[in-house]
């Protein structure tokens, strides 16, 4: 058996106006922001979850529920800072990082090495770990309508 694992997540947020967006850790400007009971920091959740599901260690929802006022308005590098320790309390350390961010606007080019920067920071990790890409949906669908934000990520972990 294989001692390398490889874990997927998957989120979705609703966008509203005059919400903070916050993506990949950084707060990125724009008239619409992301809104769930933390921060709604949609690359760092789809982290967890592809982290978490690699190390067969349930999801974000398991550890850190939208039940629990203590999450309420948390700042999500606060929980990847978490499962990095429980990653690291299981045996295990990143290989790699595969984000895709689905987001009609803003552009997030200008925004991926800040991503990146951060995330290499609260994951104790380097750069070179963390591939963060963005795509639109060519306006199909509630992405495209501008009415929310998703992300997949893909991750590989071993020993």
């Amino acid at each position: 058996m294989s001692a390398f694992r490889v874990g997927f997540g998957y989120d979705v947020h609703q966008l509203k106006d005059g919400a903070a967006f916050w993506l990949g850790g950084i707060q990125v400007p724009h008239e619409k922001g992301a809104t769930g009971h933390s921060d709604a920091d949609v690359v760092i959740h789809v982290i967890c979850d592809a982290l978490l599901g690699a190390a067969n260690l349930r999801d974000i929802g398991y550890h850190f529920s939208d039940q629990d006022p203590q999450y309420k308005g948390i700042d999500s590098k606060l929980l990847l800072k978490q499962v990095m320790d429980l990653l690291k309390k299981n045996g295990y350390q990143l290989g790699n990082l595969d984000v895709t961010l689905c987001l009609q606007l803003p552009k997030i080019n200008p925004y991926i090495p800040e991503m990146k920067a951060c995330l290499a920071e609260v994951m104790n990790v380097s750069e070179s770990q963390i591939s963060i890409k963005a795509t639109t949906t060519e306006r199909l669908g509630f992405v495209g309508r501008e009415e929310g934000v998703s992300a997949y990520c893909v991750a590989l972990i071993h020993p």
